[in-house]
């Protein structure tokens, strides 16, 4: 009988792309220039990516695009999230009817805070640096880049 031994680093094996944008567009407005530019048709997700933090639910809007027949896969993730917190109030009287709130941020990879969308391409057969061009062209897009995965830490989010 023939043993064959498998490894874990096989399962950790990284079959897709990463572009971080930089712009300050909306994200309808950022899946609709990427439509135009590229060979892609994103839609709006119904579901939205959840992460539960100490501070409360951070939700973070998802467009996809699957090609069936290649199972290419495109997703278009917002990566920042605002958090509203109502702070208890210190008295209770007959004229304070607002809390005051504190806002903070939920980063969907807090290795790139500064990253306001990602872009994860799975088998795709289009040259990865020819899609960051293109990007690169839209005048709305400050800057698109490819991220290097292999020092990712939070690298575990993009499984969803």
């Amino acid at each position: 009988m023939k043993i064959i031994k498998l490894s874990l680093s096989e399962f950790d094996a990284i079959d897709y792309d990463l572009i971080a944008i930089h712009t300050s567009l909306e994200d309808y407005r950022l899946a609709y220039f990427l439509n135009k530019k590229l060979p892609i048709l994103l839609t709006k997700s119904s579901e939205f990516i959840a992460f539960e933090t100490q501070n409360g639910a951070a939700f973070f809007s998802k467009f996809s695009y699957l090609v069936e027949d290649t199972e290419e896969e495109w997703t278009l993730i917002e990566n920042k999230d605002e958090l509203i917190e109502l702070e208890p109030m210190a008295s209770k009287d007959l004229f304070s009817e607002e809390q005051p709130k504190i806002t903070s941020n939920v980063y969907f990879l807090p290795d790139l805070k500064k990253v306001d969308f990602l872009l994860k391409i799975e088998n795709t057969f289009l040259d990865i640096n020819d899609i960051v061009s293109s990007l690169n062209e839209i005048t709305k897009i400050s800057t698109a880049y490819l991220v290097d995965l292999e020092n990712l830490k939070s690298k575990n989010n993009l499984i969803f």
